[in-house]
C-alpha cells in the first residue's frame, strides 16, 4: 500500500510531504512514475513529495497517515533506511 503524510515538512519555502510503501520499493518507483515524480525526488525510502501533488497522491490511491506511521510500516516491511544510508546512495 502506498502511504502520504500531509505536507508539513517545510523546505525551499514550500511544505512537503513523505509519500512511502509498505509492500516494496518497486511498488513505490511505480507509483511515483504515475504520478510523475522525478528519479531525484527519491530520498532512499521515500518521496518527497511537494504540498501541491499531496491531493494527487491521494486520488491516484495512497493513504492519507501520520508520518510516524509511515515510519512504523517501513520499519515493519524492512524497507527503512537510516538517514546515514540515504545519503551513501
Amino acid at each position: 500500500m502506498i502511504l502520504v503524510d500531509r505536507p508539513t515538512w517545510p523546505a525551499h519555502g514550500r511544505l512537503w510531504s513523505h509519500l512511502a510503501s509498505d509492500t516494496s520499493y518497486d511498488e513505490l518507483h511505480a507509483f511515483a512514475a504515475r504520478l510523475g515524480l522525478p528519479p531525484r525526488a527519491f530520498d532512499g525510502d521515500h518521496y518527497d513529495l511537494v504540498e501541491d501533488r499531496y491531493d494527487d497522491a491521494l486520488a491516484a490511491g495512497a493513504r492519507p497517515v501520520t508520518s510516524r506511521a509511515i515510519v512504523v510500516a517501513l520499519r515493519a516491511a524492512g524497507l527503512r533506511r537510516r538517514k546515514r544510508s540515504r545519503l551513501a546512495r
